[in-house]
């Protein structure tokens, strides 16, 4: 009894720690309603909001377009528009963002503003609004994000390092933690991948055909039922398989911004190796653990690590500009 009381004790104190840590950090010229009475009485927020909302009438996925489209845009010299930019040798071109999406919800967003308060609100700051608003839409905790950013004058698909699917948890962490994020913030951005998708060619290699590098190798560690399911259904060894949808949640829950992704991590289930390797590693199980069996806390947390990426290395005041599109600099 006494061990589970300290056990207890531990966790809630481990919790109020990484609660500390994520209201730390962030831009102190960043503000809340910053575009209050900017916009010819026009409620910026509001527009933004009804924008998303209507999208996501007519396609759910939008969720998973914005927040990935979130953490590929913040992660690469930090919340400024770069990867929106058309054109060659641009981080639209980089491998990795490809396969981005909901590139047209930030234009209509955006011209919609331009009507009606030109060269007023900026094109990073629609992004992390429309982000908030598709996560409380999918079922995520509704929450409120500082403006003010303004946008970059660079976009190079040489700068796009992103974190490679196959990372080990010190990996992860080492990557997020390069950019001022927790351990705690990490695994909760993962969290992400409750609505996240992927292709079988990301896992056949990796963890269903070719494991640690032997060939027809099923990695051991993937639940079997699942390791079947996938090689059997989803994607069986074939080059025509290479395209098709892996959900990184189970189909059902896919749409949910819920804590049924770190659940599936307990039963082997996670989809990518970085996301499994979370709670393979003790350093990030018990992190995943409490997610797991705590849904509440999940959905408290997870919009306060979206607010700490969203305010790594932001422009403010005079810096940058505002862009008139979206998809090309002034």
């Amino acid at each position: 009894m006494a061990s589970a009381a300290r056990s207890g004790a531990a966790a809630a104190l481990m919790v109020a720690v990484a609660v500390l840590a994520l209201a730390a950090g962030g831009s102190a010229q960043l503000q809340q309603g910053f575009y209050k009475g900017k916009c010819n009485g026009i409620d910026v927020e509001a527009v933004v909001q009804g924008i998303v909302k209507s999208w996501f009438a007519r396609e759910p996925p939008v969720i998973a377009y914005l927040l990935r489209m979130q953490f590929h845009e913040c992660v690469i010299n930090g919340c400024d528009g770069g990867l929106l930019i058309d054109g060659p040798g641009t981080e639209k071109t980089a491998a990795p963002n490809l396969s981005v999406k909901g590139y047209e919800v930030i234009a209509a967003i955006k011209a919609e503003l331009e009507r009606r308060c030109p060269g007023v609100v900026s094109c990073s700051d629609i992004q992390i609004l429309a982000t908030r608003d598709a996560v409380a839409l999918g079922g995520g905790a509704a929450y409120s994000v500082r403006t003010g950013r303004r946008d970059r004058r660079r976009s190079l698909a040489s700068d796009v390092k992103l974190p490679s699917p196959d990372y080990t948890a010190a990996q992860t962490t080492a990557y997020y933690g390069r950019l001022g994020l927790s351990t705690f913030d990490t695994v909760l951005l993962l969290g992400a991948h409750t609505v996240g998708a992927t292709r079988c060619a990301a896992i056949k290699s990796s963890r269903l055909y070719a494991y640690g590098g032997r060939p027809g190798a099923t990695d051991p560690g993937l639940d079997p039922a699942y390791a079947f399911m996938y090689k059997t259904y989803v994607c069986p060894n074939v080059p025509s398989s290479d395209n098709n949808v892996v959900f990184l949640d189970d189909q059902w829950s896919a749409l949910k911004v819920d804590n049924h992704y770190y659940r599936n991590l307990q039963l082997r289930r996670g989809v990518l190796p970085c996301d499994q390797n979370l709670y393979n590693d003790g350093s990030t199980r018990w992190i995943v653990d409490l997610l797991a069996n705590n849904a509440g806390l999940f959905t408290s947390l997870f919009p306060q690590a979206l607010v700490k990426l969203s305010e790594v290395n932001v422009l403010t005041g005079t810096q940058g500009e505002i862009r008139k599109v979206c998809n090309r600099f002034n």
